[in-house]
């Protein structure tokens, strides 16, 4: 059992959710992969969920199609086995049917049931509707759609509240102007190469939903540096962009700092995003988050960074 840490860091309200959150939520997309029901990759996985769930942070993210299911299913064994520290909560999300790509009022309840069941509870504090690129925003908003089925579990008290979550901002800014949702969960276009979610961020804070930014680090560019070549936002990076993370890890040596920290600190300074959704892979990544979270940005590296001009983001949307 890894050892108990009290209270969550620095806990704030996820907008009028009730729920609290803390700067950073740990994110498990890959948590269980490749694992089988009692084998010794399940028991390392179990072990990892466990200091998530009494670590310093008050939530932990997953989702219904996370590992086909079996992010959840290890957070469930992990629940049953030592339970959550006081203050920290899973969060999950509702994913379109994985073989029909349907995603309805049904679906997303039936998608609500699998994950219940994974995580061995009856209800959950936040879904957030997953990445609705299956079906148009007129099919999710139609009667019996699967808007509908999420302010469902909402009205029945399933949940407590419901999110949205997704990449595109063309397409978000049309799921935040309904007025539905409680909370936004954007990633990738939020960080120091791009800033193409600040309009989106705006608008949902204008309506009091919370906000989470996810994938601080482009999934991979941030974290490794321009000489890695590695890619951001699932995609290549292109030469212009490598060559401006270069001149921010200038920027960086120059502050005594380094490009993880710098690029963790863009998101957690910001006043819109009450909490920063970073992917987890193992238990001591979770400490050396901590200690990148307590580091001190000097200011003068934020004047510099401003100067380098606007950055050559590879996302059209």
């Amino acid at each position: 059992m890894p050892q108990q840490i009290h209270h969550p860091v620095d806990p704030r309200p996820l907008g009028g959710t009730g729920l609290l959150a803390s700067p950073i939520t740990l994110g498990t997309s890959s948590l269980g992969a490749g694992t089988s029901s009692g084998d010794r990759e399940e028991a390392a996985a179990i072990e990892l969920a466990q200091a998530m769930l009494h670590g310093p942070y008050a939530l932990v993210d997953t989702s219904n199609n996370y590992a086909k299911g079996r992010s959840e299913a290890v957070l469930g064994l992990a629940l049953a086995d030592g339970g959550a520290a006081e203050g920290r909560s899973v969060v999950t999300k509702a994913d379109q049917d994985p073989e029909t790509g349907s995603f309805d009022r049904d679906r997303v309840r039936r998608s609500f049931e699998e994950s219940c069941r994974r995580l061995g509870v009856d209800r959950l504090r936040l879904l957030h509707l997953h990445d609705p690129y299956s079906i148009t925003f007129e099919e999710a908003a139609a009667p019996g759609g699967a808007i509908a089925g999420m302010l469902e579990l909402k009205e029945e008290g399933l949940v407590d509240a419901i999110g949205i979550a997704a990449g595109t901002v063309s397409l978000m800014r049309q799921y935040v102007a309904t007025g539905a949702f409680d909370v936004l969960l954007t990633h990738n276009r939020f960080t120091l190469v791009d800033r193409s979610a600040l309009p989106l961020i705006e608008e949902a804070v204008e309506q009091g939903m919370g906000v989470f930014n996810a994938a601080p680090f482009g999934g991979g560019l941030l974290a490794r540096g321009s000489a890695s070549g590695a890619t951001y936002a699932y995609n290549d990076s292109p030469p212009e962009l490598l060559e401006w993370v270069a001149r921010v890890e200038g920027l960086c040596a120059k502050h005594g700092i380094d490009l993880p920290t710098a690029a963790l600190h863009f998101s957690l300074r910001s006043p819109l995003v009450d909490s920063t959704i970073v992917g987890i892979s193992s238990v001591k990544r979770i400490d050396q988050l901590e200690q990148a979270r307590q580091s001190e940005v000097p200011p003068s590296f934020w004047e510099e960074l401003d100067n380098l001009g606007t950055p050559p983001s590879p996302i059209t949307d």
